[in-house]
């Protein structure tokens, strides 16, 4: 009998042992997550002995260096201007045609506990970092440093550029690139899943199945250095009118709504007719919008239900977006706020434009708690002429790769 439980309780302490062992094992979301973003992943996960690799310890100097001077450059000022300008932010935020951009989603609506980020990019994966034949780590670390390059140095992607460098190695899509900025933004990744949705706009995961005209993305949870939880969605999507009609992507938002709203670097989509379904919803679902010259054309803003605060220097669009001047834009920042960061395609801070837009309550009544110091707009001067380029700069050292041709920037 002694000898039988002696058995028994050897057994049960060897499978134990064997679970916890299996479970040391495992290759966590937010491991994976930190070793990809160059920051050291937990003491007893898989990836540790990675990190002797003289490429990964290049690609974590690499990314010390240009994460400090992105923050030192951009993400502090932007976080800073939010926090004076931004006074009742909502729970969610909303920011289409996107990329993975979860940065500047996070500098400037840092209070959000849900995001909603939206692009045709797929979400691709990041597999078991552990099995990648030799030399995979140093390929994939290399394709994720190229595929950042622009928007580290420009505040966008170049999505042709993009796209290439992450189908070119054995990670794909958004993923990894959301996992590098929830790493470095502090972030602690509790788990990514899978998501689908229906043409109604419920939400299916794992193997359940969504129907015909899913729209495919992924959920990550995470918290930040507060513990808060939050919520960070992504869906590959099509936008156009004809896009979003055939699926749910919209009618799921509204089910977050009302948000805040971000536009930047989205190609002037919002000024052709083919976009007005997504144009529309973000007029009406956004308590806030904040943009650049290439988001909602000025004219879809109704005095009587938008305050809007320009800030910085409209100098029209780039010579890749011709005929996309907005004379109003121009009279409206004569009197605009100055800025100390940049972002768009017009990324040079004494270059760059940033309209902050503020839905007023439906009686018509100022928005008090709205933003916090912002003037009113300007009385309309006359129409002045398009201004003068201010002319080309030198690229900042960290982008050493060619631009050349017409892209389809973000």
């Amino acid at each position: 009998m002694l000898h039988s439980l002696r058995t028994a309780t050897l057994a049960t302490v060897m499978l134990l042992a064997a679970v916890a062992g299996v479970h040391a094992q495992t290759v966590t979301a937010d491991d994976t997550a930190k070793f990809l973003a160059g920051i050291m992943p937990s003491v007893d996960s898989p990836l540790q002995p990675l990190t002797n690799d003289p490429a990964w310890q290049r690609h974590a100097k690499f990314f010390d260096t240009a994460f400090a001077q992105l923050e030192q450059r951009q993400l502090s000022r932007i976080r800073a201007w939010a926090d004076t300008n931004l006074a009742a932010p909502k729970p969610t935020m909303f920011y289409m045609f996107s990329g993975p951009d979860f940065l500047y989603a996070n500098a400037f609506y840092s209070k959000a506990s849900t995001y909603v980020l939206s692009a045709l990019e797929p979400v691709g994966s990041v597999p078991d970092l552990t099995r990648l034949p030799r030399g995979g780590i140093a390929s994939a670390l290399y394709n994720v440093e190229r595929s950042l390059s622009s928007i580290l140095s420009f505040s966008f992607f170049i999505t042709k550029q993009m796209k290439t460098d992450l189908q070119a190695g054995q990670i794909s899509g958004t993923l990894p690139i959301l996992y590098v900025f929830l790493a470095r933004s502090g972030m602690t990744i509790r788990s990514a899943t899978p998501i689908s949705l229906d043409d109604k706009g419920a939400a299916y995961f794992a193997s359940e199945n969504p129907g015909p005209n899913a729209v495919r993305g992924v959920r990550i949870i995470f918290a930040g250095p507060e513990g808060q939880e939050k919520t960070l969605y992504y869906f590959s999507t099509d936008l156009s009118n004809s896009g979003v009609r055939a699926s749910g992507f919209l009618k799921f938002c509204e089910t977050l709504a009302p948000g805040n709203s971000l536009i930047k670097s989205a190609s002037y989509l919002l000024h052709s007719g083919n976009f007005t379904t997504v144009r529309n919803f973000l007029l009406n679902n956004s308590a806030t919008i904040i943009q650049d010259d290439s988001g909602i054309p000025l004219a879809y803003y109704s005095t009587r239900k938008w305050r809007l605060f320009p800030f910085g220097r409209y100098l029209g669009p780039i010579d890749e977006f011709p005929g996309r001047y907005q004379e109003s834009y121009a009279a409206l920042f004569q009197r605009a706020q100055p800025i100390d960061f940049g972002i768009g395609y017009r990324w040079r801070t004494p270059e760059t434009n940033v309209l902050l837009a503020v839905r007023l309550p439906d009686d018509g009544s100022p928005a008090i708690d709205a933003t916090a110091s912002a003037e009113p707009p300007p009385p309309r001067p006359r129409r002045p002429r398009p201004p003068a380029d201010i002319g080309p700069r030198p690229l900042p050292d960290f982008w050493s790769q060619p631009r050349g041709g017409f892209f389809f920037w973000r």
